[in-house]
């Protein structure tokens, strides 16, 4: 068996470059270095990787469920799709379950419930944004207390002792905090449209809370609730500071706002979870978009800090630096993802922005400096009434973008002559949005088009599930999905906005085939030592209903990967990949050097939650949340026979 204390040992013995990264990482007691899985993308770096390698290339494919456990039982109405990833210290799991996100502990070898907790919400919780489980919880420990912090679908933040699951009495009120107290804009609205679906970030006993609203293409006015990220002790609940995402008259940031429309604007919140440094005491704001997010006529100028990485003084909320990604986002291009902090092999100090619109924007962590250029180039403009163009938008030199950008005849599907002379009959009725930054049009153009088509679209490129990133090699894995987008706006007469997504106008699909060739869903590698691909495939096999299709038999059809985003874990050997929402049941170990599939599995159901890992007892578990496809979700854990 390899205890935890010999696992330390061989890995400080045989890789130097990671002697300092435990401690780097890290405040929470535990990390993946002592084989736990403690933070939401198994430490504050967001690198989603872990050193354990009994299971490894050779042995993987006798891997077997060691134990699962069914949500079935928690919350109202079943949860058929959990996306969430437990924490793992010291052998108890720690999870979001159920519609109502209850917080439950696990034994991590039998997943034995331990304690349940739920809290009874009422109206907050109907009226809620952000109902379902979440995407799970936050660990805090001083080193005699322990905390399991997570943020309710009605937007209360609540600290638990992680022991009992009983709410802490020195933490807010009796363990809650309301986190609807003190929104800015929050009066003008009878329902009060927020809340969160990510875990809070916790670090130097500072929890950061970001919050998340309604899916805006067509958002109910052009005022929202403005999306304020603020910080709270970890002891008291204490409100320690506010950083205002869209600032206020006289505040860094108001010469983007070039009238009134910084006033009653909202959103611009941070939906995604964070990351940060503990010893430079910085965490990291990946900032999404303001209201609303296919027009902006109501806010003109580059809306700072909308679309921004920002990073903080975790202390006082102070900005330290700033980059904005987008200027004036009118495609729901948010940062969607947590920043992925590295110490590459290079000596770089790097933290790394994956995007919808397929870049990893890339920075000197301390000093916000590019690593490589980032060039502001001229862009299209569009003849939507009201509307503000940015003329230029920033274009990283480097690495190139890990999936297509923009789209022209020649990404037309083409398996056939008939399929694609059929395709490009189908494309006539719309712009085609070449340049990757081609804004939407109207539904009904005087040109006679319904709208432009945009690729990626606004799901991505990289989404929520972000990437992982290799310490040793400095070698980063994203997933990312092909799919096209038609940005088309109309008026709204029942809503207080100029022009939002319009109804009925729907991207062609082609005898039942999406629009453009394949692969559909990729697993691109690269080495941030230098910005070069190492590698990329499609992130599944042809699905039944490309390879059964009609129109397509007697084609032998390459693997097509699905629109879906892998769930990535890294450990010392292996990259493990599901398919993702909307994915088959699939779960494939690769060779990390070249994306070789070393075995492949079929889990219950499909991957959602993202995959973890952790060791206890001398035993390596691989576990993961499934659902879909009408399956209740439930926890799956894997080992070795």
């Amino acid at each position: 068996m390899i205890t935890k204390k010999r696992l330390i040992s061989s890995l400080i013995a045989s890789v130097g470059v990671l002697m300092c990264a435990p401690s780097a990482w890290s405040q929470s007691g535990t990390d993946v270095y002592a084989g736990d899985w403690p933070d939401y993308n198994g430490n504050m770096a967001a690198q989603r990787y872990s050193p354990l390698d009994q299971i490894n290339a050779e042995n993987v494919n006798t891997m077997k469920i060691a134990w699962r456990f069914s949500t079935a039982n928690f919350g109202p109405t079943a949860d058929f799709n959990n996306p969430s990833t437990p924490l793992e210290i010291d052998g108890i799991l720690y999870a979001h379950v159920g519609t109502t996100r209850d917080i439950v502990a696990l034994n991590a070898t039998n997943g034995q419930v331990l304690w349940l907790w739920r809290q009874e919400e009422g109206q907050r919780f109907n009226d809620a944004p952000r109902k379902g489980s979440g995407r799970g919880p936050a660990f805090w420990t001083d080193g005699d207390n322990t905390r399991v912090i997570s943020v309710t679908p009605g937007f209360h933040l609540v600290s638990l002792d992680a022991k009992t699951g009983l709410p802490d009495p020195n933490f807010g009120e009796n363990g809650v905090v309301d986190l609807m107290d003190g929104l800015r804009n929050a009066d003008d609205f009878e329902d009060v449209d927020i809340g969160s679906s990510a875990p809070p970030f916790v670090m130097n006993d500072v929890i950061v809370v970001g919050p998340a609203h309604r899916v805006g293409m067509r958002p109910r006015s052009r005022s929202n609730v403005k999306g304020d990220v603020r910080g709270y002790d970890a002891r008291t609940g204490e409100h320690l500071w506010t950083f205002r995402t869209i600032p206020e008259r006289g505040e860094v940031g108001i010469e983007t706002w070039l009238d009134e429309g910084v006033d009653f604007t909202g959103n611009a919140g941070v939906w995604a979870p964070m990351s940060g440094d503990p010893e430079l005491g910085l965490v990291y704001l990946p900032v999404e978009s303001a209201t609303g997010d296919r027009y902006g006529g109501d806010r003109p100028g580059d809306n700072l800090f909308a679309n921004s990485l920002v990073a903080l003084d975790i202390k006082t909320g102070e900005r330290r630096w700033h980059y904005q990604i987008i200027h004036h986002d009118i495609w729901d291009w948010d940062n969607p993802a947590a920043p992925v902090l590295a110490d590459l092999p290079n000596g770089k100090k790097v933290v790394m922005q994956v995007t919808k619109q397929s870049w990893v924007y890339t920075f000197d962590r301390l000093t916000g400096e590019p690593i490589w250029p980032i060039e502001e180039r001229p862009v299209p403009a569009g003849d939507v009434p009201g509307e503000w163009y940015s003329p230029t938008q920033p274009f990283p030199t480097n690495p190139p973008a890990f999936d297509r950008q923009g789209i022209s005849e020649d990404d037309l599907i083409d398996f056939t002559p008939a399929l694609r002379a059929e395709a490009l009959e189908a494309v006539k009725g719309f712009r085609m949005g070449t340049n990757v930054y081609a804004p939407p049009s109207l539904a009904e153009a005087a040109d006679g088009t319904t709208g432009t088509l945009s690729l990626p679209s606004a799901t991505g490129g990289a989404n929520w599930e972000g990437a992982a990133l290799d310490p040793e090699t400095g070698l980063i894995y994203i997933p990312s999905r092909t799919d096209v987008a038609a940005l088309s706006v109309a008026n709204d007469p029942e809503a207080d906005v100029a022009f939002s997504q319009s109804f009925g106008v729907r991207v062609p699909r082609i005898q039942g085939l999406p629009l453009v060739k394949p692969p559909y869903g990729r697993i691109t590698a690269i080495d941030m030592n230098s910005g070069e691909h190492v590698w990329q495939m499609a992130n599944a096999d042809t699905p039944a209903s490309i390879a059964n299709n009609p129109a397509l038999a007697g084609l032998d059809i390459p693997r097509t990967g699905v629109a879906t985003r892998s769930g990535l874990l890294l450990t010392k050997t292996l990259l493990f990949a599901g398919e993702g929402a909307g994915g088959s049941n699939k779960l494939r170990a690769h060779d990390k050097q070249t994306g070789e599939i070393v075995a492949e599995f079929e889990l219950p159901s499909t991957q959602t939650g993202q995959p973890f890992t952790y060791e206890h007892n001398g035993k390596q578990y691989v576990a993961m949340f499934v659902s879909g496809n009408g399956q209740v979700a439930e926890l799956v854990a894997y080992a070795l026979p």
